[in-house]
């Protein structure tokens, strides 16, 4: 990321609490234009949290989250999606029964006049396909069918789907939540070399994953989170593999990185 650059999204200092558990604890990241950032941190450290605070789902009990400089308010996903960050959840949030242009504009159908000024208008199904068709080309996903409900697709090419939705619709991040659990090698070679383009497009991506393979191949920073708070940051290779791991575990690393945090704040 260039320094000089505003942050296409920063977090400064979030806190939130469920009842007496303290699920995020100060942290903080900033995500570059075009740069692909990996959150990673053992089960209870806050990353979905942290994903799911950035989405609009929860909303911060303190800190900050900024939008290109500005100080953003998401009070719901929909406030979120209209400052151009979508997500991208382990579940997909497809169904089952419907093709892929179907989920595509679930919720944001194009809807063309109706016959009359008191009529609802009607659903634009071919331009609705049409365009799914051209931004699945352009982003090299391959698919059994147009037609084929997606619950009748494989793991990798329902995710791709999601992924790809994404896409359609972010402006600016696409936050993606363990995006090749339970894939096969080919199924995740899929997702990645998807997840690659999307710099290019001028959308910047958090990714989080247990999958360190993953993290180096595609990621240009990792941050670590434990306990809700940031403890390291990296640039992912194999050189670091192993202090990242150390990160993640809590290990020696990771505690004198949150000696050093606490004595600068």
């Amino acid at each position: 990321m260039n320094t000089s650059e505003v942050p296409v999204l920063e977090v400064r200092g979030a806190v939130k609490r469920f009842g007496n558990v303290v699920a995020l604890d100060g942290a903080s990241l900033t995500l570059g234009r075009g740069e692909i950032l990996a959150l990673l941190g053992d089960n209870g450290a806050g990353k979905s949290t942290l994903v799911k605070s950035i989405s609009g789902t929860h909303q911060i009990d303190g800190g900050e989250i900024l939008i290109n400089g500005e100080p953003a308010s998401f009070r719901s996903s929909a406030d979120a999606r209209a400052a151009g960050i979508e997500t991208v959840y382990q579940d997909l949030a497809l169904f089952d029964n419907l093709p892929a242009a179907a989920n595509f504009y679930a919720g944001r159908e194009l809807v063309g006049p109706g016959r009359s000024s008191r009529s609802w208008g009607f659903l634009k199904n071919r331009g609705m396909q049409t365009e799914t068709t051209k931004l699945l080309e352009e982003l090299k996903v391959r698919i059994p069918s147009m037609t084929m409900p997606v619950g009748l697709m494989s793991g990798g090419q329902r995710q791709a789907i999601a992924v790809a939705r994404a896409v359609a619709f972010a402006k600016q991040v696409v936050l993606l939540d363990e995006p090749t659990a339970a894939l096969g090698l080919r199924e995740t070679r899929q997702v990645l070399d998807l997840i690659k383009t999307l710099p290019a497009r001028g959308i910047s991506v958090i990714l989080i994953s247990h999958q360190l393979d993953d993290v180096i191949e595609v990621a240009d920073r990792a941050i670590v989170l434990r306990r809700g708070r940031v403890v390291g940051e990296e640039i992912p290779s194999a050189a670091t593999h192993e202090r990242l791991v150390s990160l993640i575990v809590g290990g020696a690393d990771a505690t004198a990185a949150r000696e050093k945090s606490d004595s600068t704040t």
